[in-house]
């Protein structure tokens, strides 16, 4: 099975990007981030043409998550954890992967920056709400994928020039320490589990000529819980859609896992 995660950064101005990826790509499941719409405005007959069933919760001009699934995704939820600002960031859902039921939570994590301003108190307080939330959902469900745009940069060998980022929202030791103790609740960081060395990417920003230079980061996780640890077989973060025209500025990741 290919599960694919990518922030499109708006579903609608990335249309003609996404369709021709998922034709190139074929995941079995895609998980959306930033779709920047609200559901009456998804283009959920586009995608069922190409053969996918489309799960959003989107909001308008801002933020939004959806599945596109080829086969049917059960018991789908928005109301996984208690946001304050009532912001449309978490969608989950449950497959089967090998007879086990498999709960997938795709995720769309605050940016929070600027540091001194409300942005990041609600960063803070929203991770603190996913960790309350997650540590009674491993208890109930020990086959869960956690996927989408995290903003976090787990460590230093995650963007191109750390030192540039040690007060950012996105890479501050308070806010690492939250990926953390997700890890350590029972997940692992597929990418990094699968390549200790490796530097890639999945974000370059648009100014500045960063993805020509490589100034990127990596804040796109695949967390797989540990019991479906050795069905994950690869992980791959294609860079291809990144250097399309109009892209995205985040490129997917793409899960194999049987």
């Amino acid at each position: 099975m290919k599960i694919i995660s990518w922030n499109v950064n708006s579903v609608r101005a990335r249309i003609e990007n996404i369709l021709q990826y998922v034709k190139d790509a074929n995941p079995d499941i895609l998980f959306l981030q930033e779709i920047k719409t609200q559901n009456e405005n998804f283009p959920s007959e586009t995608f069922t043409k190409s053969g996918y069933n489309s799960y959003v919760f989107g909001q308008k001009s801002y933020n939004g998550v959806a599945f596109l699934s080829k086969s049917k995704i059960e018991n789908i939820k928005t109301d996984f954890i208690n946001d304050r600002l009532n912001q449309s960031r978490v969608i989950t859902g449950e497959i089967m992967i090998r007879k086990k039921k498999t709960k997938l939570i795709n995720i769309y994590v605050p940016n929070g920056n600027p540091v001194d301003t409300e942005k990041y108190k609600y960063k803070k307080d929203w991770l603190n709400s996913f960790l309350i939330k997650m540590k009674k959902e491993i208890q109930l469900n020990p086959n869960i994928i956690i996927s989408g745009d995290f903003n976090i940069i787990p460590e230093e060998i995650d963007v191109y020039d750390f030192k540039r980022y040690e007060d950012d929202a996105l890479f501050r030791l308070e806010i690492r320490k939250k990926f953390r103790e997700l890890i350590n609740l029972g997940f692992n960081d597929l990418y990094r589990h699968l390549n200790k060395s490796k530097k890639e990417y999945t974000f370059w920003d648009y100014f500045a000529g960063s993805w020509q230079k490589n100034y990127g980061m990596r804040i796109d996780h695949f967390l797989i819980s540990n019991n479906l640890l050795n069905n994950a077989e690869s992980i791959n973060i294609n860079k291809k859609p990144r250097s399309k025209v109009k892209p995205s500025d985040h490129t997917p990741i793409e899960l194999e896992i049987s």
